[in-house]
């Protein structure tokens, strides 16, 4: 994928799942990788919002890094995988941005019911932004493109190698 293209995607409202390493942070422990919401406007910094004494938040804080990946499941199947340095702990979270990611990614009235039978994760949660450094990227209709005569199944043709590294 292009940059645009890249950050086009990434910023749409994909459940991402998020890794990171536990290695050092906790003995015995490999990788950790768990889905989540997350909020991301191109040029700018992936954020997530976890509670501030979880698995995540403890080995993010420990390692300092994590890596996002979010991904389209129906053809042509799609993929953004970022990994970057933690830029900012926010010690809270703003309720606006709590509700810009509720509306993001649930219908208007259940957003609402949720956001208020939930108020006290305000106090429990925690804000942790990344600078996205590394990307990987692949659209799989290039290959879907080369089995039929035109744009796979009603998708644009996108023309290049299946799976683009972009690093």
């Amino acid at each position: 994928m292009s940059t645009a293209d890249r950050e086009s995607f990434l910023s749409a409202p994909h459940v991402g799942v998020l890794a990171v390493s536990g290695n050092g942070a906790e003995p015995g422990r490999g990788l950790l990788a768990v889905p989540i919401w997350y909020s991301y406007q191109p040029g700018g910094l992936l954020t997530v919002l976890t509670g501030r004494d979880s698995v995540k938040a403890r080995l993010i804080r420990a390692v300092g890094w994590f890596a996002l990946c979010a991904q389209q499941e129906e053809a042509p199947c799609r993929y953004v995988s970022v990994e970057g340095p933690v830029v900012a702990i926010e010690d809270r979270v703003d309720p606006a941005e709590r509700a810009v990611m509720a509306h993001r990614y649930m219908l208007a009235e259940v957003a609402d019911a949720y956001l208020a039978a939930t108020t006290e994760q305000l106090a429990e949660d925690i804000t942790i932004r990344m600078k996205p450094e590394r990307w990987r990227s692949a659209d799989f209709a290039a290959v879907a493109a080369r089995f039929t005569s035109g744009p796979a199944a009603g998708h644009e043709q996108v023309i290049g190698a299946p799976a683009q590294v972009q690093r």
